[in-house]
């Protein structure tokens, strides 16, 4: 056994190294001459080189377009075997070029930002495959986003209630027929309230120390800035208005107000009704629920307000009344519509925003401008006015189903309840 392997590894070894040397070259020189060919899909395209002015049609700002294309290629074995769409690219000059024109993608085309900056010359054939450029000119435009309401919750113990600027711009350059829809259709962004956190508020609340100030903005961080224009850009682009910067979303503790002062009923009748009805005719049944004072029919139970913030309560509670609109509703239920009216609303508006305006020690207005603060804080005042709800108490909100019978307006607590009279 001991003779068999010494004459199997030592007799004439240099012999034997010189023979697996040669073996190893011989085997390396036939797998670098073997040449496959392999289809490979999906291959980015880049443009290089375009004239200054003009683009391309669906290129991306890196370069590359937003279509790829399938390649059959023939070349070296041991390239091809490991080789895939994302290791090469085409590059295709645009140099001189003016207008629109067909591009041959040949072996030439082929390159590739981690593989040898040489690979054409392992590469023999590529299929020939025409490619038409679309250049066209360079635009640059102001495109309107609307910020739209925010999906998602506010964290527990918040409510939303606005977002504010509603409508920014950004400055994008791209081909001309793109940017000109994207101008006429403008852009739409929206918020997920459930990326706020509930620390992230109550920390920005445990800082208002203002008077009036009772309205918590978080401000909508830089990095939540930047729109997706895939058709452009391969990444989001940043709104660049300078108005950016005072993107806000407001909230509210959901906290519940209790009104200390009664609020007043009315009967209100359209002119269309009056061919039918007879106003002087009409009166409101009296009602356990509700009071005469001096003449003023009242609410007499004890209700609540929420949605609206205590210094905007503390500004209208004396201008609140409930109207029930005496005319056949519409949906045939027999009720009569009714709401909560605001009297001189533009006044109480106008007072809310010059008390805000005038407290200088307000850090939340005091780097807007005195049109953009006038304008923030309409649109804060006409959102309560659109969100304001009454309740009967913490859970359970206000509502009445009014009648008309025998000429007499009757208050009903809930859908299907008989008229009640007072005994």
């Amino acid at each position: 056994m001991r003779t068999f392997l010494k004459n199997l590894f030592i007799n004439n070894w240099p012999r034997k190294c010189l023979s697996i040397i040669l073996a190893i070259i011989s085997w390396v020189v036939v797998n670098k001459s073997l040449t496959t060919t392999k289809t490979i899909s999906h291959i980015p395209i880049r443009i290089e080189n375009i004239p200054p002015g003009k683009t391309i049609d669906g290129i991306q700002s890196n370069g590359f377009l937003n279509r790829k294309v399938n390649l059959t290629i023939t070349g070296s074995k041991d390239l091809l075997d490991d080789l895939n769409a994302h290791d090469i690219f085409v590059a295709l000059d645009a140099s001189g070029q003016e207008r629109d024109w067909i591009a041959t993608i040949s072996r030439k085309n082929i390159r590739s930002d981690t593989l040898d900056t040489k690979l054409f010359q392992r590469i023999s054939l590529v299929s020939q495959q025409n490619f038409i450029v679309k250049l066209t000119n360079l635009v640059s435009e102001k495109i309107p986003i609307t910020i739209t309401q925010p999906i998602g919750h506010a964290p527990k113990g918040y409510q939303f209630i606005d977002i504010w600027p509603y409508q920014l711009y950004t400055t994008i350059s791209g081909p001309e027929n793109m940017i000109k829809k994207l101008k006429t259709h403008g852009l739409k962004l929206t918020f997920n309230l459930s990326d706020i956190t509930l620390s992230q508020l109550d920390e920005l609340h445990a800082t208002k120390t203002q008077k009036h100030s009772d309205v918590v903005s978080f401000f909508v961080p830089n990095s939540w800035k930047y729109i997706s224009l895939p058709p452009i850009s391969s990444t989001p682009v940043e709104i660049n208005d300078p108005d950016a910067k005072y993107l806000r979303i407001d909230f509210l503790r959901h906290e519940l107000f209790r009104l200390d002062t009664p609020i007043p009923l009315s009967l209100y009748f359209p002119p269309n009704t009056i061919s039918f009805i007879t106003p002087s005719n009409i009166t409101l049944a009296a009602d356990p629920i509700i009071e005469d004072r001096n003449g003023i029919k009242v609410f007499s139970i004890p209700l609540y307000v929420r949605g609206v913030s205590a210094l905007f309560l503390d500004l209208i509670k004396d201008m609140l009344e409930v109207v029930i609109v005496v005319s056949p509703n519409e949906d045939g239920s027999g009720y009569l519509n009714w709401g909560v009216q605001l009297i001189s609303s533009r006044a109480l508006e106008d007072r809310y925003v010059h008390l805000l305006t005038s407290d200088v020690s307000n850090e939340e207005f005091r780097d807007l401008q005195p049109q953009l603060r006038e304008k923030l804080l309409r649109n804060r005042f006409r959102n309560f006015m659109n969100r304001m709800q009454i309740y009967k108490n913490a859970k359970e909100k206000f509502e009445i189903y009014p009648t008309l019978r025998n000429n007499m307006v009757w208050l009903n607590e809930s859908k299907g309840q008989e008229p009640q009279t007072q005994k």
